[in-house]
């Protein structure tokens, strides 16, 4: 995994660089899951860093919590967002823990998922399936796997569904690579949508 903290403190986040491509899609993506609900509710960004992306949410009408390992990061976020989302320090593979006020409709995961061994995916899934509120939606973009893998990381589709069992895969799409740098434009970077059947 990462060391994120270390990389804040050198001022080297190469993953901030892809904000603009990811945030067209996810807008995209987040104009979908309002013309399928009758309203926002909550959402949940996990792995927020800095923020690049909590804001999204909070512009489509949900109610957001961005969570992430790093305090200086979840600072900076709160500097940079002050009237918008909550942010809260806690850890990807112990959501439970973080105290985090309920359940969630949406959770989005830009790149965080994508960092973790199997055990951590496997945590992960268990934290987002304890909170998910009937019907939530999951939204994650991720690295592929590749000969890279040991510097930017990545999972398979197949890791990425085995992390979240009782979720049904509704969408996979290829995600876009403009502005990222080499070797992170040879990933094959896809953006999943789980939905959480209703019970």
């Amino acid at each position: 995994m990462t060391d994120y903290a270390r990389m804040y403190r050198l001022g080297f986040t190469p993953w901030e660089r892809y904000g603009p491509a990811a945030g067209a899609q996810l807008r995209s993506w987040l104009e979908r899951e309002s013309a399928e609900r009758e309203s926002p509710g909550r959402a949940l960004d996990i792995g927020c860093g800095r923020g690049q992306f909590t804001p999204e949410l909070v512009n489509h009408g949900w109610q957001t919590t961005g969570v992430d390992l790093v305090p200086a990061a979840i600072e900076a976020a709160r500097e940079k967002d002050p009237d918008g989302a909550t942010y809260v320090v806690g850890d990807a593979t112990d959501l439970e823990s973080a105290d985090l006020g309920g359940e969630f409709e949406l959770f989005l995961d830009v790149g965080c998922f994508q960092g973790l061994d199997a055990n951590q995916r496997a945590a992960q899934g268990r934290g987002v399936t304890a909170l998910a509120a009937p019907d939530a939606t999951l939204l994650m973009l991720a690295f592929g796997p590749s000969i890279y893998r040991r510097m930017v990381e990545g999972v398979s589709r197949a890791e990425v569904e085995a992390g979240f069992p009782e979720w049904e895969l509704a969408d996979v799409e290829n995600a876009s690579t403009d502005g990222l740098g080499w070797p992170m434009n040879r990933t094959n970077p896809k953006w999943y949508r789980f939905r959480r059947p209703t019970r």
